[in-house]
């Protein structure tokens, strides 16, 4: 039998901030839960439900919106359809009412205080993020009549209690090029004489049709496009308590003005690169709208890349844009499959890391790259991301999450360069830097793995 494929449209969800494992996968859970309920008719006798975070949903569930997200989840939305303008309207009743609508049409009694608990210092074996829900027939009852655990592994996946990581890709199915190792991707690239990007689309063609995937993969471009313009435009302050300005803006004003009136900087294009990440990266911390690419805390990177090589770049057609996503999919599959996207189990390495390590590949397969020279720059994407933390001041995807999107961009644009400059044979293999990344993340304190206990996060004095 062969292994989960994860699609392309399972590594690039539109959803919305502030995070992809704290935020989208917990609204996802919760609303599966009340699915769940609905089906099983179940849901019209419910009186209380009762929901119980641990781990590190609990330590930065408040700064990463776990809270707001499991409520919105409760009564029905869901992340990639749920209107962002809506939600503080939404918390505010159900805070006000002391009332949740289940599905959108159950109402029942609900205090944060006492149906939402946070629990700091327990971990769930299977995962850091875990989540337990549990609905009552009344509101007194010791014993539920549903209970569910769900575990959110990074970039808006979710598994059951019980079910494996692997369980949370799209389904079983015989793709005509299966691969879970970028070795096996490289032998089919060979074989085949063709490229990732070609070889990807072959397997998505399993599920859609040829249309269907380049329309997915419009939408998904659109919607980061229309994250960084909204980025660019979108003044003020980031909320959370920090009171971080945004940036983008301003910076947008001033390099649109030195392009204007002054002779072009050879550097000047990475100010632009900096600016696309810093739009996506603001506008994810402020709970806009994003594409988990693969994660929210490390969304502006592939965006800001793409737009670099549409923007900058004359090999740049439409077609090449799928071409990227496609391939970046490719790599960041193999994270996925072999390591870790979770921020919570792998440190930062495992989100900016690996949103380097597939936007670097994917630079160098559009650019005209070999895929052994592809594999390498998404090797050198991850070498130079290893052991990098995840230590949110104050729980917020802010500080360092916004420039460490910057900083990430740019690294893949030099690691694809760097490749680019060879011919692809390189000391360290795709799949070395994987496993050591993996390890790595497994020797990690977890006062450095999104639980704001180390690190950044407690070392910075307040003015």
């Amino acid at each position: 039998m062969q292994a989960p494929y994860c699609s392309v449209f399972d590594l690039f969800k539109i959803g919305i901030g502030p995070s992809s494992s704290h935020s989208v996968g917990p609204m996802r859970a919760a609303n599966a839960f009340v699915q769940e309920l609905a089906e099983t008719g179940m849901l019209d006798r419910v009186a209380r439900v009762v929901i119980d975070l641990y781990g590190s949903l609990a330590l930065t569930g408040i700064g990463h919106g776990t809270d707001s997200a499991v409520l919105l989840g409760l009564q029905g939305e869901k992340p990639d359809t749920i209107d962002p303008e809506s939600i503080p309207e939404q918390l505010a009743q159900i805070r006000a009412q002391s009332t949740i609508k289940l599905a959108g049409r159950r109402g029942i009694p609900f205090r944060e205080e006492s149906d939402l608990l946070f629990h700091h210092a327990v971990f769930l074996p299977a995962h850091p993020n875990g989540l337990r829900f549990q609905a009552f027939a009344q509101t007194d009852d010791t014993t539920p009549i549903c209970s569910a655990t769900y575990f959110s592994i990074g970039g808006g996946f979710i598994v059951r209690e019980g079910q494996s990581a692997t369980a949370a890709a799209t389904v079983e199915a015989a793709v005509p090029f299966p691969f879970s190792s970028a070795r096996e991707l490289l032998q089919l690239a060979e074989k085949h004489n063709t490229s990732f990007s070609r070889l990807v689309l072959e397997n998505e063609k399993a599920f859609r049709t040829e249309p269907e995937i380049r329309a997915g993969l419009k939408r998904i471009w659109t919607t980061m496009k229309d994250c960084i313009h909204r980025g660019c435009r979108n003044n003020g302050v980031l909320p959370g308590g920090l009171h971080i300005p945004r940036r983008a803006p301003a910076l947008h004003d001033v390099l649109s003005k030195r392009k204007a009136t002054q002779g072009q900087d050879p550097l000047d294009v990475l100010d632009w690169v900096d600016l696309f990440a810093i739009a996506v990266n603001e506008e994810n911390a402020a709970g806009g709208r994003v594409v988990t690419a693969p994660t929210n805390g490390a969304a502006g990177i592939i965006p800001a890349v793409l737009n670099y090589f549409e923007e900058f770049c004359p090999q740049a057609m439409p077609e090449k844009i799928d071409d990227f996503l496609l391939t970046a999919a490719a790599i960041g599959s193999l994270y996925k499959r072999n390591a870790s996207i979770s921020g919570a189990e792998v440190g930062c390495q495992g989100e900016v890391g690996v949103a380097c390590s597939m936007a670097a590949g994917a630079l160098t397969e559009v650019l005209g790259g070999t895929p052994r020279q592809v594999e390498q720059a998404a090797e050198i994407g991850m070498e130079h991301n290893l052991g990098l933390t995840c230590d949110p001041i104050r729980g917020l995807v802010q500080i360092p999450c916004i420039e460490r999107n910057a900083m990430g961009a740019v690294k893949a644009i030099n690691a694809s360069r760097i490749a680019l400059c060879g011919d692809g044979h390189h000391f360290v293999s795709l799949d070395r830097v994987i496993e050591v990344m993996k390890r790595t993340g497994a020797d990690m304190s977890s006062h450095y793995k999104e639980t704001s206990l180390g690190g950044l996060a407690v070392n910075v004095s307040e003015c």
